[in-house]
């Protein structure tokens, strides 16, 4: 039960406590509501059946003996009312009437007023649910009975109660959602923020106004997104600081190591300060897409997608044939140019790198995601190293070696700068070969 039918979201177990406490409340109002009712109605009913006993006992009571029984057949009896004179008081096979009801109907008797020698000497009652029977001895020895119907109190019989219930029904209900709405509208509104600020470090902060509560809740959120930015910002710019002071000493190498007279070891000492100076500045690359404040702007992904291609087949004439692009021929976005520009290209190159080839396709949005595939024909990627692929400074040596010219930073940058947009890019073998980056960015 408590499954099937407690909510997942705080907004709506908050709004379901709400409406069965509110359920609770109308039961017990209107339980109180139908009590009172009762207790009115039995009043009315006493008051009503007293003064019609009493007008039935004057009727009668003021005639001669022998008109009696005339009396008693002109008389406009209510239905389910019967009424006769007896020598003696009737044996009754009702019980008692209650006191309380007792109380009721002898108090409502004195209503109608009667001559003191025709008021009757004896008062019998008795009765049940729905039923009255009243015997009162005339002065001069008859005895008059009188049975009526007694219907039970119904406190609903009302033709407008049932509409006034659905009525407050209904509206308590629509109150109660809309300040439920209201009162965790802050809760949605936080939980929004800390997306974006898993998406860009650099976020606008939140507004720090409404109630108490939720206007300390959101300074302390900003506090905290404040610490974060400065701490991302210290360690980048310290990445940033170590690369850039090695290039002067790295140049101070290269022009040392022409001297040399050894041309083997001339050669290998070059080389090496070339993959250190690779390195360096794609330190200081990955440096500058973690602090770009590029803001957002529309773009046309398809145009883009296929000028890094064009770019990539610049570099590469030989490869021109095996690059390929499939999708449509514009599909706008919403993306900073710029660095979206490099994720792609730094994908696209991994994959003519490591794979001879590059075929983009890119989907139709779906679901609000756009989605981008880059294949290539290469050996794939070795399911131990599938896990670290995305580390900075990885490479798996099966595919990717020293003469390729990567650091390993390519796919880091790239899924940095593609959660920054709100998406994400992963990478998984293909069944006939190959590998393929999937990208995911909001359409």
């Amino acid at each position: 039960m408590r499954l099937r039918f407690w909510p997942a979201s705080l907004g709506g177990r908050t709004a379901l406590v709400l409406l069965v406490g509110l359920a609770v409340v109308q039961i017990a109002g209107l339980a109180i509501h139908a009590l009172d009712r009762i207790d009115l109605l039995r009043l009315a009913q006493a008051r009503d059946l007293g003064v019609r006993v009493m007008s039935i006992y004057r009727a009668v009571a003021i005639r001669p003996p022998e008109a009696r029984a005339a009396a008693i057949g002109e008389l406009d009896l209510p239905p389910g009312t019967q009424v006769r004179l007896e020598a003696d008081q009737p044996p009754e096979a009702l019980l008692p009437a209650p006191p309380p009801l007792q109380q009721l109907l002898r108090s409502n008797m004195r209503v109608i007023p009667l001559p003191p020698e025709l008021r009757p000497t004896r008062i019998a009652l008795f009765g049940h649910p729905g039923m009255v029977a009243v015997d009162m001895h005339l002065p001069d020895g008859p005895w008059l009975h009188i049975r009526t119907m007694l219907p039970l109190p119904r406190p609903w019989h009302s033709p407008s109660f049932l509409a006034a219930f659905l009525v407050m029904t209904v509206a308590a209900a629509a109150l109660t959602m809309w300040a439920v709405r209201r009162l965790l509208a802050p809760v949605a509104t936080l939980a929004a923020a800390a997306e974006r600020l898993g998406r860009d470090v650099n976020a606008d902060p939140l507004p720090e106004d409404g109630p108490t509560e939720v206007a300390t809740a959101a300074a302390a959120f900003n506090t905290m997104a404040a610490r974060i930015r400065r701490f991302v910002q210290d360690r980048t710019f310290m990445l940033t600081a170590i690369g850039h002071d090695l290039r002067t000493p790295i140049t101070r190498l290269k022009l040392r190591a022409e001297f040399m007279e050894d041309e083997e070891l001339r050669r290998k000492m070059l080389a090496d300060l070339d993959e250190l100076e690779a390195m360096v500045a794609a330190t200081l690359t990955f440096g500058r897409d973690a602090t770009s404040t590029e803001p957002l702007a529309p773009l046309d992904l398809a145009v883009l997608a296929r000028t890094v291609l064009d770019e990539a087949a610049d570099a590469r004439p030989e490869l021109a044939e095996r690059l390929h692009y499939e999708g449509p021929e514009h599909l706008a976005v919403r993306a900073r140019s710029m660095s979206l520009k490099r994720a792609l290209a730094n994908l696209v190159s991994n994959a003519i790198a490591y794979g001879g080839s590059a075929r983009v396709t890119l989907s139709p949005p779906h679901e609000g995601t756009v989605q981008v595939d880059i294949e290539d024909d290469g050996p794939g990627i070795p399911p131990a190293e599938m896990d670290r692929i995305f580390q900075p400074f990885h490479r798996a040596e099966g595919s990717r070696n020293r003469e390729t010219g990567g650091v390993g930073l390519g796919l880091p940058i790239a899924r940095n700068i593609l959660r920054a947009h709100g998406g994400d890019v992963t990478i998984a073998n293909r069944p006939m070969g190959g590998a393929r980056a999937t990208v995911l960015l909001p359409a």
